[in-house]
């Protein structure tokens, strides 16, 4: 595990753009943390480094919003699982399927299990009494020779 210090949401989006460089179709990011914690905005940092013009929405209510080029480099899938009560619900999303040619960054993936994506890079979110974020990072072996960002 790496832990990482972010000081304010600009850093946690620029950690999500240095992410953009080394990620690839096939790939799952999952990033867990309380609600405000900075999910979205690593998402964010993400999109916009492969190509996103203007902010992404959050997708708690839409549950995937997904992004196609010419908008992004190649395709990306925002699930947010917070909405999803039961992991069988999980298989009606046919993210399985997306991961072909799809990147999935994937907020509250305990609500799937926590076996549901064992290859995935996880991260983890927690804010600081300062305000700050601490990000911990779980480095799968699929991506041992991406890492570090």
């Amino acid at each position: 595990m790496h832990t990482i210090h972010l000081s304010d949401p600009q850093a946690t989006e620029a950690f999500g753009a240095l992410l953009a460089d080394r990620v690839r179709p096939g790939d799952v990011i999952t990033l867990e943390g309380t609600l405000g914690a900075g999910k979205t905005s690593v998402a964010r940092g993400v999109l916009a480094a492969l190509g996103l013009a203007g902010e992404a929405p959050s997708p708690s209510f839409a549950i995937v919003q997904p992004y196609e080029p010419p908008e992004v480099r190649f395709p990306v899938l925002h699930v947010d699982l917070y909405r999803i009560d039961d992991p069988a619900e999980i298989e009606e999303l046919a993210l399985d399927d997306a991961r072909y040619d799809s990147l999935l960054l994937v907020e509250w993936p305990e609500r799937a299990g926590p076996d549901y994506w064992p290859d995935a890079l996880r991260l983890s979110l927690t804010i600081e009494p300062d305000g700050t974020r601490s990000l911990t990072v779980g480095v799968p072996e699929a991506w041992r020779s991406r890492w570090p960002t």
